[in-house]
């Protein structure tokens, strides 16, 4: 897909992670500058290695606030996920990250505000782990109830994050991502052996998804949009049976009977989306296991079989 070509330079911070990686694959950056960040070289980092930005946010301000110089837009990616490159149990020091990261970005905006064109507008990954167990469809007005750690975090780095940008004066939008086919636990984690939950009423978990093709394309048009509301829910309509999905991609699976605190569904209200992506090329169509399992296995996402 080709990204917009005549807008200002874009941040893109935790570049090196799961979603960045679907971001470099997906967008075509000719006649765009985009500006790739990660914290340090890969092992035999190759001939694009001038194309990245490196230096740890967290630990640099300086780094970054050059990085964010002029830019239109900082998407912030960066902070550790369960399962990740930082471990399956995270601890209370990598999750508290995940505030500091979103804190240091905003400081680095500010400080690049430009008389003429302003500061850049800032996009912080969430997730919709924030919503815990509240009944859907889940619309980014209701309270949050995180259960989890990484969830609590998540709405930590969102409070933290909507009151120091009042201060600063900044534009801000809280992405609350819905789970991405071939990154989640299901269709990226499965493994021999892999057991679901059933519910009484025969049901797999139901969740919100949206697939790793479609991810790119909503982020850089939202990138483009004039205007951002400060939450925005992202996933495509509907919610997805677990049990179909593995299904969809031929992977193997028990079930077992959900435990009492086992959670139905999680489905997120995108209203909101959709009205924002009605001027824009992008379509959000309702989400099916089949499509994104085929947006999964052509970025070669789902495992071997």
């Amino acid at each position: 897909m080709r990204f917009p070509p005549r807008l200002r330079p874009i941040l893109i911070l935790g570049a090196s992670g799961r979603i960045g990686g679907i971001l470099r694959r997906q967008w075509d950056s000719a006649g765009a500058d985009l500006r790739w960040q990660r914290r340090a070289w890969p092992d035999g980092a190759g001939s694009d290695a001038q194309a990245w930005h490196v230096f740890d946010p967290l630990a640099d301000p300086e780094a970054l606030a050059e990085a964010a110089q002029g830019a239109a837009a900082i998407l912030c990616l960066a902070g550790p996920v369960p399962g990740g490159a930082a471990g399956r149990d995270l601890s209370a020091r990598q999750l508290v990250q995940h505030r500091d990261l979103a804190l240091a970005t905003l400081e680095a905006a500010a400080r690049v505000r430009d008389a003429e064109t302003g500061a850049p507008r800032v996009l912080l990954a969430s997730s919709a782990a924030v919503y815990g167990a509240a009944p859907g469809p889940l619309s980014e007005d209701i309270p949050l109830a995180p259960l989890a750690p990484y969830g609590v975090a998540k709405a930590e780095m969102e409070q933290a994050a909507q009151a120091r940008a009042a201060e600063l004066g900044l534009k801000i939008t809280l992405l609350r991502i819905g789970n991405i086919a071939g990154l989640d636990a299901i269709l990226g984690g499965w493994r021999a052996g892999f057991c679901l939950d059933q519910f009484a009423d025969g049901q797999t978990p139901r969740r919100s998804y949206i697939g790793p093709r479609t991810l790119a394309e909503v982020l850089a048009s939202l990138i483009r949009c004039p205007d951002l509301p400060q939450v925005l829910n992202i996933a495509q309509p509907g919610a997805v049976a677990m049990g179909d999905l593995l299904q969809a991609a031929g992977l193997q699976f028990a079930r077992r009977p959900a435990p009492a605190q086992a959670i139905a569904e999680v489905q997120l209200d995108v209203t909101r989306l959709i009205g924002l992506l009605a001027d824009q090329p992008t379509a959000l169509p309702a989400a099916s296991p089949q499509d994104l399992v085929a947006e999964a296995r052509a970025l070669a996402l789902l495992p071997a079989i």
